[in-house]
Protein backbone atom coordinates (compact mmCIF):
# COMPACT_ATOMS: atom_id res chain seq x y z
CA UNK A 1 0.00 0.00 0.00
CA UNK A 2 0.87 3.45 0.01
CA UNK A 3 0.03 6.59 1.70
CA UNK A 4 -3.11 8.13 1.35
CA UNK A 5 -3.69 11.40 -1.00
CA UNK A 6 -4.18 13.65 2.43
CA UNK A 7 -1.05 12.19 4.00
CA UNK A 8 1.60 13.23 1.69
CA UNK A 9 -0.31 16.48 1.29
CA UNK A 10 -0.32 17.73 4.74
CA UNK A 11 3.30 17.03 4.87
CA UNK A 12 4.17 18.55 1.39
CA UNK A 13 2.32 21.79 2.97
CA UNK A 14 3.68 21.61 6.21
CA UNK A 15 7.46 21.42 4.61
CA UNK A 16 6.39 24.31 1.98
CA UNK A 17 5.11 26.83 4.48
CA UNK A 18 8.66 26.28 6.72
CA UNK A 19 11.87 28.13 6.20
CA UNK A 20 15.38 27.16 6.46
CA UNK A 21 15.36 28.81 10.07
CA UNK A 22 17.49 26.10 12.16
CA UNK A 23 14.29 24.76 14.79
CA UNK A 24 11.24 26.53 13.15
CA UNK A 25 9.70 22.81 12.68
CA UNK A 26 8.83 22.12 16.30
CA UNK A 27 11.06 18.56 16.06
CA UNK A 28 13.90 20.17 14.76
CA UNK A 29 15.81 19.96 18.15
CA UNK A 30 19.59 20.69 17.66
CA UNK A 31 21.33 16.99 17.45
CA UNK A 32 23.21 17.51 20.79
CA UNK A 33 19.82 17.12 22.03
CA UNK A 34 18.39 13.97 19.83
CA UNK A 35 21.07 12.34 17.10
CA UNK A 36 24.25 12.76 19.72
CA UNK A 37 22.47 10.92 22.79
CA UNK A 38 20.95 8.68 20.68
CA UNK A 39 24.18 7.32 18.77
CA UNK A 40 25.83 6.97 21.77
CA UNK A 41 23.31 4.32 22.52
CA UNK A 42 22.95 3.03 19.40
CA UNK A 43 26.95 3.06 18.46
CA UNK A 44 27.64 -0.26 20.74
CA UNK A 45 25.78 -2.56 18.63
CA UNK A 46 26.69 -0.37 15.07
CA UNK A 47 29.36 -0.89 12.65
CA UNK A 48 30.26 2.62 12.17
CA UNK A 49 31.72 1.76 8.67
CA UNK A 50 27.99 0.92 7.21
CA UNK A 51 25.58 3.42 5.83
CA UNK A 52 22.89 4.44 7.78
CA UNK A 53 19.72 5.73 6.35
CA UNK A 54 17.75 8.54 8.57
CA UNK A 55 14.13 7.19 7.86
CA UNK A 56 11.67 10.54 7.57
CA UNK A 57 14.62 12.66 7.69
CA UNK A 58 12.60 15.85 7.42
CA UNK A 59 15.11 18.82 6.99
CA UNK A 60 18.03 16.90 7.72
CA UNK A 61 19.41 17.88 10.89
CA UNK A 62 19.85 14.95 12.30
CA UNK A 63 21.49 13.56 8.97
CA UNK A 64 23.96 15.85 8.56
CA UNK A 65 25.12 15.06 12.36
CA UNK A 66 24.84 11.17 12.01
CA UNK A 67 27.11 11.45 8.46
CA UNK A 68 29.79 12.49 11.22
CA UNK A 69 29.87 8.98 13.23
CA UNK A 70 28.94 6.69 10.45
CA UNK A 71 31.00 6.47 6.85
CA UNK A 72 27.99 7.15 4.90
CA UNK A 73 24.30 8.93 5.60
CA UNK A 74 21.48 8.77 3.13
CA UNK A 75 18.74 10.56 4.29
CA UNK A 76 15.01 9.70 3.18
CA UNK A 77 11.65 11.66 3.79
CA UNK A 78 7.75 11.54 1.81
CA UNK A 79 8.07 14.67 1.50
CA UNK A 80 9.61 16.44 -1.95
CA UNK A 81 10.03 19.82 0.05
CA UNK A 82 11.44 18.29 3.13
CA UNK A 83 14.07 16.73 0.81
CA UNK A 84 15.02 20.23 -0.73
CA UNK A 85 15.20 22.13 2.17
CA UNK A 86 17.64 19.03 3.44
CA UNK A 87 19.49 19.48 0.18
CA UNK A 88 20.07 23.05 0.80
CA UNK A 89 21.19 22.93 4.28
CA UNK A 90 24.36 20.13 3.37
CA UNK A 91 27.03 23.01 2.42
CA UNK A 92 28.91 20.74 -0.03
CA UNK A 93 29.16 17.52 2.26
CA UNK A 94 28.48 14.17 0.75
CA UNK A 95 25.01 13.25 2.19
CA UNK A 96 22.47 11.95 0.06
CA UNK A 97 19.10 12.70 0.28
CA UNK A 98 16.13 11.35 -1.39
CA UNK A 99 12.12 11.13 -1.45
CA UNK A 100 11.02 8.15 -0.74
CA UNK A 101 7.52 6.53 0.69
CA UNK A 102 8.29 4.33 3.31
CA UNK A 103 5.14 2.03 2.74
CA UNK A 104 5.86 1.57 -1.22
CA UNK A 105 7.68 -1.71 -1.26
CA UNK A 106 9.45 -1.78 -4.23
CA UNK A 107 11.16 1.42 -4.05
CA UNK A 108 12.69 0.18 -0.57
CA UNK A 109 13.36 -2.95 -1.58
CA UNK A 110 15.48 -0.57 -4.37
CA UNK A 111 16.94 1.25 -1.86
CA UNK A 112 18.51 -1.83 0.21
CA UNK A 113 19.55 -3.35 -2.99
CA UNK A 114 21.28 0.04 -4.01
CA UNK A 115 23.10 0.65 -0.42
CA UNK A 116 23.03 -2.92 1.05
CA UNK A 117 22.40 -3.83 4.20
CA UNK A 118 22.52 -0.47 6.16
CA UNK A 119 22.16 0.66 9.61
CA UNK A 120 18.47 2.91 10.29
CA UNK A 121 17.80 5.95 11.97
CA UNK A 122 14.06 6.35 12.58
CA UNK A 123 12.98 9.13 14.89
CA UNK A 124 9.21 9.39 15.79
CA UNK A 125 7.64 8.07 12.04
CA UNK A 126 5.45 5.40 13.29
CA UNK A 127 3.71 6.80 15.65
CA UNK A 128 2.40 9.49 13.46
CA UNK A 129 1.80 7.43 10.53
CA UNK A 130 -1.75 6.78 9.44
CA UNK A 131 -2.91 3.70 11.41
CA UNK A 132 -2.71 1.84 7.43
CA UNK A 133 0.81 2.55 7.25
CA UNK A 134 2.44 1.70 10.15
CA UNK A 135 2.94 -1.73 9.68
CA UNK A 136 4.73 -0.99 6.51
CA UNK A 137 6.65 1.68 7.71
CA UNK A 138 7.82 -1.36 10.53
CA UNK A 139 8.54 -3.44 7.30
CA UNK A 140 10.65 -1.10 6.08
CA UNK A 141 13.12 -0.47 8.72
CA UNK A 142 13.42 -4.61 8.12
CA UNK A 143 13.87 -4.47 5.01
CA UNK A 144 16.58 -1.96 5.35
CA UNK A 145 19.00 -3.18 7.92
CA UNK A 146 18.90 -6.81 6.04
CA UNK A 147 20.43 -9.23 8.29
CA UNK A 148 24.21 -6.94 8.85
CA UNK A 149 22.11 -4.04 9.57
CA UNK A 150 20.88 -2.65 12.78
CA UNK A 151 18.37 0.07 13.69
CA UNK A 152 17.91 2.88 16.11
CA UNK A 153 14.21 3.52 16.62
CA UNK A 154 12.37 6.18 19.10
CA UNK A 155 8.64 6.46 19.40
CA UNK A 156 6.99 9.28 21.42
CA UNK A 157 4.30 7.39 23.85
CA UNK A 158 0.76 7.96 24.87
CA UNK A 159 2.19 10.06 27.92
CA UNK A 160 3.28 12.46 25.03
CA UNK A 161 -0.36 13.15 24.30
CA UNK A 162 -1.25 14.30 28.09
CA UNK A 163 2.27 16.81 27.43
CA UNK A 164 0.54 18.16 24.03
CA UNK A 165 -3.38 18.59 25.27
CA UNK A 166 -1.55 20.73 28.16
CA UNK A 167 0.39 22.85 25.64
CA UNK A 168 -2.75 23.04 23.56
CA UNK A 169 -5.11 23.64 26.59
CA UNK A 170 -3.51 27.43 27.14
CA UNK A 171 -6.10 30.10 27.37
CA UNK A 172 -4.05 31.32 24.16
CA UNK A 173 -4.19 28.19 22.31
CA UNK A 174 -1.39 26.27 21.23
CA UNK A 175 2.13 27.74 21.09
CA UNK A 176 2.72 28.44 17.13
CA UNK A 177 4.95 25.66 15.88
CA UNK A 178 2.24 23.34 17.84
CA UNK A 179 -0.10 25.43 16.17
CA UNK A 180 1.25 24.56 12.41
CA UNK A 181 1.56 21.15 12.99
CA UNK A 182 -2.68 20.82 14.05
CA UNK A 183 -3.15 23.12 11.04
CA UNK A 184 -1.65 21.15 8.52
CA UNK A 185 -3.37 18.10 9.86
CA UNK A 186 -0.55 16.37 11.27
CA UNK A 187 -1.40 13.62 14.41
CA UNK A 188 1.87 13.80 16.84
CA UNK A 189 2.10 10.65 19.56
CA UNK A 190 -1.44 9.09 17.82
CA UNK A 191 -0.31 5.05 18.31
CA UNK A 192 -0.72 2.99 21.42
CA UNK A 193 2.17 1.94 23.18
CA UNK A 194 1.89 -1.49 23.03
CA UNK A 195 1.37 -1.13 19.35
CA UNK A 196 5.08 0.11 18.25
CA UNK A 197 6.72 -3.12 19.91
CA UNK A 198 4.11 -5.30 18.06
CA UNK A 199 5.07 -3.74 15.05
CA UNK A 200 8.45 -4.28 15.45
CA UNK A 201 7.74 -7.69 16.20
CA UNK A 202 5.77 -8.53 13.31
CA UNK A 203 8.29 -6.96 11.07
CA UNK A 204 10.46 -9.76 12.02
CA UNK A 205 13.14 -6.88 14.18
CA UNK A 206 14.96 -8.61 17.58
CA UNK A 207 14.64 -5.62 20.10
CA UNK A 208 18.73 -6.10 21.09
CA UNK A 209 18.05 -2.78 23.44
CA UNK A 210 15.37 -0.34 24.84
CA UNK A 211 14.97 2.37 26.89
CA UNK A 212 12.47 5.09 28.13
CA UNK A 213 13.76 8.81 27.19
CA UNK A 214 12.16 11.91 25.64
CA UNK A 215 11.86 13.72 22.38
CA UNK A 216 13.38 17.34 22.73
CA UNK A 217 10.89 19.87 20.71
CA UNK A 218 11.98 23.47 19.76
CA UNK A 219 9.04 25.04 21.58
CA UNK A 220 7.83 25.76 24.97
CA UNK A 221 5.11 26.12 27.32
CA UNK A 222 3.70 29.50 28.60
CA UNK A 223 5.64 28.81 31.81
CA UNK A 224 8.72 28.50 29.65
CA UNK A 225 9.20 24.86 29.86
CA UNK A 226 10.44 23.50 27.14
CA UNK A 227 8.49 21.08 25.57
CA UNK A 228 9.40 17.28 26.01
CA UNK A 229 7.89 14.39 24.73
CA UNK A 230 8.05 10.97 26.49
CA UNK A 231 9.30 8.69 24.33
CA UNK A 232 10.71 4.56 24.04
CA UNK A 233 14.11 4.12 22.48
CA UNK A 234 14.64 0.38 20.71
CA UNK A 235 17.82 -1.00 19.09
CA UNK A 236 16.70 -3.61 16.46
CA UNK A 237 18.34 -6.24 14.69
CA UNK A 238 16.42 -8.72 11.90
CA UNK A 239 15.86 -12.06 12.69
Amino acid sequence: MNVSDNYRNAWESYWRETSDETGEAIWDSAPSLTAEPHSQLFLPYADRDRTIVDLGCGNGTQTRYLATRFTRAVGVDLSHAAVEHARRAVHGDPIEFQQLDLTDTGAVRALHERLGDSHVYMRAVIHQSEPDARAAVADAVAEIIGTEGRAFVVELTSGSRDVLKRAAADPAGPPPKLRRVFHHGLKPADAEDEEIPRLLGEAGLEVLADGETTLPQTEYLADGTRIDLPARWFVLAGK
